[in-house]
């Protein structure tokens, strides 16, 4: 069996993770390739029918790259973050959740003409009573 045969280690849904995926690999020393992302970056909506950005490595390398892409580092992470403190609404103290203000019209836009006619905004909405802060 050929071990320098190029396998599939991992797939993602935007280059930009599949480019850090790649990253990680070549940090521990194994050699990686990013497949796709020319094509969903030019139109992102083919990532689903592609199967997404694909991170491809060795096949000699297949069980240590899958390794190292499945570590949980999110304990080192809450390690130095203070994670307990949930952001408080100023109208109402209710608790504050991400969310994207015009997304879905610009997402329907989008898909009917081809590009956005308006912007959308990032920040966060109160579960209560719904008012949302631009972040």
């Amino acid at each position: 069996m050929n071990k320098n045969i190029l396998v599939t280690a991992a797939r993602y849904s935007f280059p930009h993770e599949a480019e850090l995926a790649r990253s990680s690999l070549e940090a521990k020393g194994i050699t990686a390739f990013v497949a796709d992302a020319h094509t969903i970056n030019m139109q992102w909506l083919y990532s689903n029918a592609l199967g997404g950005v694909r991170v491809q490595v060795y096949k000699r390398n297949l069980e240590a790259a899958q390794a190292i892409l499945n570590t949980d580092y999110s304990s080192c992470v809450e390690s130095e973050v203070d994670c307990d403190e949930e952001p408080k609404c100023s109208k109402c103290g209710g608790v504050l959740e991400p969310y994207t203000k015009g997304k879905r019209p610009a997402f329907v836009v989008f898909i009917l003409f081809g590009f956005p006619l308006f912007f959308y905004q990032h920040g966060l909405r109160c579960t209560h009573c719904g008012y949302f802060t631009q972040t």
